[in-house]
C-alpha cells in the first residue's frame, strides 16, 4: 500500500517552474530517497506534502484520501534549516513544541524524558538552547520532530553538522521508526546514506523527475558488466586467455594474490569463469555494481545534455 501519492505535480512562481508533471508514491512502513541537485525542485515539493503551499496542479493522495490540512498532524517534518528559540531552556521548550504537535504536558514531558535519556543528553534538559552546539541543537530538533510518533516523517539533510557518531545514532532510530511503522522520505545529498536506508527513490533534476523506483532495481539497470575475481598469484597473464571478450581495467597485487578488475564485452559471467578455471585458482568472483552516486552523477548530467 502507498501512503503517499504525488500525481502530475506543478508548481510555478511567476515565470519559474519548481515542479513540472512530478508524480510518485511513497510505500507504507519504506524510506523513500527524494533526490537531486540543489534548486531540482525538492523543497518545493516538500512545502506541497507539508501543506505549506499548494500545488497549482495534480494532486496528492493520504493514506487513501486526498490529502487536506488535516493530515499535516500525521506528518514530522525535519526541516534542512532548522531553528530553536536560543533563549529558552532545552526542556522547556521541548515540551512548549511537543504540545503544539497535539500532545499533553505530561505525555510530552513523558515522552521526551525517554528520548533524553535514549541519546544520553538528560544533562541539557535545563540549558539554554544558546549553550548548545549546532550538532546538540540538531538532537533536539530530531527529537521533537518524531515526539508525537506521527506515521509518515520527512527529514531533509537530518544528518547535516553531525559526526560520524551520531549519524549512525541517526540512521539506527530512522530504521527503528520505519520498523515500527513509519513511512519516511529522506532528502540528503549524501548517496551513502541513500543506499545504506533507502528502498526506493525518485530523482529530480531542473523540475522534473527523471528517474524512479527501487534501489536495487535501479543499480542492476545500470550495471555495466564489470566483474572482479581474485586468484591465487600467477605467472599467467588472464588477458593471454581471454582474448577479446573483456578488457582489463585494473589489477592489484598482494603477497599472495592478485586482483582483477573487468569489464566482460561480449557473453555472459558463467563464460568468463569457464575460461579462466583451468588456468587460475580462483578466490573471489563478483559483480560490481554502480554505486547510487556513479547514477545520480550519470543522470543529471545525461539529463543536463538533452
Amino acid at each position: 500500500m502507498n501512503v503517499l501519492e504525488v500525481e502530475n505535480v506543478y508548481k510555478h512562481y511567476g515565470e519559474y517552474t519548481a515542479l513540472e508533471n512530478v508524480s510518485l508514491a511513497v510505500k507504507e512502513q519504506s524510506v523513500f530517497g527524494l533526490l537531486g541537485p540543489n534548486g531540482a525542485g525538492k523543497t518545493s515539493l516538500i512545502r506541497i506534502i507539508n501543506q505549506i503551499t499548494a500545488p497549482d496542479s495534480g494532486k496528492l493522495t493520504f493514506m487513501g484520501e486526498l490529502m487536506e490540512s488535516k493530515h499535516v498532524a500525521y506528518i514530522g517534518y525535519l526541516p534542512e534549516e532548522r531553528g530553536l528559540y536560543r533563549k529558552m531552556k532545552v526542556g522547556e521548550q521541548a515540551i512548549y513544541l511537543a504540545m503544539l504537535k497535539g500532545l499533553d504536558k505530561q505525555t510530552a514531558e513523558k515522552r521526551l524524558k525517554q528520548w533524553f535519556e535514549k541519546f544520553d543528553i538528560t544533562s541539557w534538559w535545563n540549558k539554554k538552547v544558546e549553550e548548545l552546539s549546532k550538532g546538540m541543537q540538531q538532537k533536539i530538533q530530531f527529537i521533537v520532530t518524531v515526539i508525537h510518533e506521527p506515521k509518515f516523517l520527512i527529514f531533509d539533510e537530518p544528518f547535516s553538522g553531525f559526526d560520524p557518531i551520531n549519524v549512525n545514532l541517526l540512521k539506527d532510530e530512522m530504521l527503528a521508526l520505519k520498523k515500527n511503522g513509519a513511512s519516511i522520505i529522506f532528502s540528503t545529498h549524501n548517496m551513502a546514506s541513500v543506499e545504506e536506508l533507502c528502498d526506493d527513490i525518485a530523482l529530480i533534476n531542473k523540475s522534473k523527475k527523471i528517474l524512479d523506483g527501487n534501489i536495487a532495481d535501479i543499480k542492476n539497470m545500470y550495471k555495466e558488466n564489470i566483474f572482479e575475481i581474485v586468484y591465487l598469484k600467477t605467472e599467467i597473464n588472464i588477458a593471454d586467455i581471454l582474448g577479446n571478450i573483456c578488457s582489463i581495467l585494473d589489477t592489484s597485487t598482494t603477497k599472495d594474490k592478485i586482483c582483477a578488475k573487468i569489464k566482460l564485452m561480449e557473453g555472459k559471467s558463467n563464460d568468463l569463469i569457464t575460461k579462466l578455471l583451468p588456468y587460475i585458482s580462483i578466490c573471489e568472483f563478483k559483480e560490481i555494481l554502480p554505486s547510487m552516486e556513479d547514477v545520480f552523477i550519470r543522470q543529471v548530467k545525461d539529463d543536463s545534455l538533452q
